[in-house]
């Protein structure tokens, strides 16, 4: 072996080495868009944050199709990214198929579950949160008919809505709750038309105070809701600012934090099975400049009251996913 290939060798062995320690995140959006205002810019947003308090980059992609999601975890699994975190539950079928083939890559899967060594495995108490937007919703209405419109009818959505459900009939068990979901496809969380019309029907019901749980659904909920006069809530994201002072506040699904937190261990971070809800920051609602004058102090006194009591296990609310009923609403 001459000095050169000596040297070559050297110089090769040391840049994997520094790209080994110097291994990039990634982060794949879920369809809907990066900039969906709801879920996916909630994941953006912790590894924003995150990038800008460390100075280091991340990898992303955003997803055209179904079949592009196992091709983009083996692209970045291939290419060195190190963890991947996924935006989604419908990512399950391809980490299922993609982690075991690099037992060295750290996935992290938000609102689904994994089970693998080397999965970090995300999900949320959102019935929790959505229970105490439900209780705002009923304070505010004025009808006593408050409308929920969901995404994709799944057991998840339906775990929002049930929560909601049972937060409005806490508050005034007479209370009439309209639930509909977009429809039964991944296209029901980017169809802002959709969510117009579903908000002019339940407008058209009574409802004067609309949930959404819909992605880029919602931003048409939202929109509809301001043009109409009647109040909102948004979900996932800080919605407030959307519409101000026609958005009655929004549950707050920190995703975010579940991106951030991953990107902040980076490969050496611990995997398993991960549950954020109220007792550890991992759900709320929003308050801010944009919707402090619709909130009375009343108001989120008892909110904050019921939180702090459902933190502590003193009150339970009902999680739709775990038997698949729910006994404040119909679906």
């Amino acid at each position: 072996m001459t000095m050169m290939q000596k040297f070559l060798g050297a110089t090769a062995a040391l840049a994997l080495s520094a790209g080994a320690a110097l291994a990039e995140p990634a982060l794949i959006f879920d369809l809907g868009g990066k900039f969906d205002k709801s879920f996916n810019e909630a994941a953006f947003n912790g590894a924003k944050r995150w990038a800008d308090e460390t100075g280091n980059s991340f990898r992303e992609i955003e997803l055209q199709s179904e079949a592009q999601r196992e091709q983009a975890l083996r692209r970045f699994a291939e290419s060195g990214a190190n963890p991947i975190v996924m935006a989604g539950f419908a990512f399950a079928d391809a980490l299922g198929q993609v982690a075991a083939d690099y037992p060295d890559t750290k996935f992290t899967i938000i609102d689904m579950v994994v089970d693998a060594p080397n999965v970090r495995s995300v999900v949320f108490n959102e019935h929790e949160g959505s229970y105490l937007v439900g209780m705002m919703a009923a304070k505010a209405s004025e009808s006593g008919t408050v409308g929920f419109i969901g995404g994709m009818d799944i057991p998840l959505i339906r775990k929002f809505a049930c929560g909601y459900a049972q937060g409005v009939k806490a508050v005034n068990p007479d209370a009439t709750v309209i639930a509909n979901m977009t429809g039964t496809t991944p296209a029901a969380w980017n169809d802002p038309v959709k969510g117009s019309e579903l908000t002019k029907a339940q407008i058209s019901q009574g409802a004067d105070v609309v949930y959404a749980a819909a992605g880029g659904t919602g931003v048409g909920v939202l929109q509809t809701a301001a043009d109409e006069d009647i109040l909102s809530i948004g979900v996932d994201s800080n919605q407030n600012y959307l519409h101000s002072g026609k958005v009655l506040t929004s549950m707050m699904k920190r995703v975010d934090n579940a991106v951030y937190q991953a990107f902040q261990d980076g490969p050496d971070m611990e995997t398993g099975f991960n549950v954020m809800g109220l007792a550890n920051g991992g759900v709320g609602y929003a308050m801010d400049e944009h919707n402090a004058e619709l909130v009375s102090d009343s108001m989120k006194n008892a909110v904050d009251e019921a939180a702090t009591q459902i933190a502590s296990g003193e009150l339970t609310v009902h999680d739709y996913m775990s038997d698949d009923s729910c006994p404040a609403l119909s679906f």
